[in-house]
């Protein structure tokens, strides 16, 4: 298994890679990222679905900023990654956190919730 560090630096470049506008606008670059049976409860209240949520033209553009990155490893092979992301377009603040699961070698999105608050401090 990945040392801690190196496995931080691989599930931020993942999250990261689900704010890229180039990533976002695909859905074939989403569904790499995403388990099979991937779901999320957005920060909106409005909850998706892999299969079911996913236009032709990915999820739509954002210009976020992700900060305060860390995870926390529930087994040798899922780990729970929290953040905060700053949406410059809404000017709104969110908690968030992501279920990793590797699977047959390869990091997958599994689950995703964002949560609105306000800034730290």
């Amino acid at each position: 298994m990945e040392t801690e560090n190196n496995l931080k630096d691989h599930i931020k470049q993942l999250e990261e890679n689900l704010l890229n506008p180039e990533i976002r606008s695909s859905r074939t670059q989403l569904k790499k990222l995403l388990a099979d049976d991937f779901f999320e409860f957005g920060s909106s209240g409005k909850v998706l679905y892999k299969d079911e949520d996913i236009a032709d033209d990915g999820i739509g553009i954002v210009k976020m900023k992700l900060s305060h990155f860390e995870i926390h490893l529930l087994s040798d092979d899922i780990v729970l990654a929290t953040y905060r992301i700053f949406n410059e377009i809404s000017n709104q603040h969110s908690l968030r956190s992501s279920i990793w699961k590797l699977n047959e070698g390869v990091w997958k999105l599994v689950f995703h919730q964002g949560t609105k608050t306000e800034p730290s401090v």
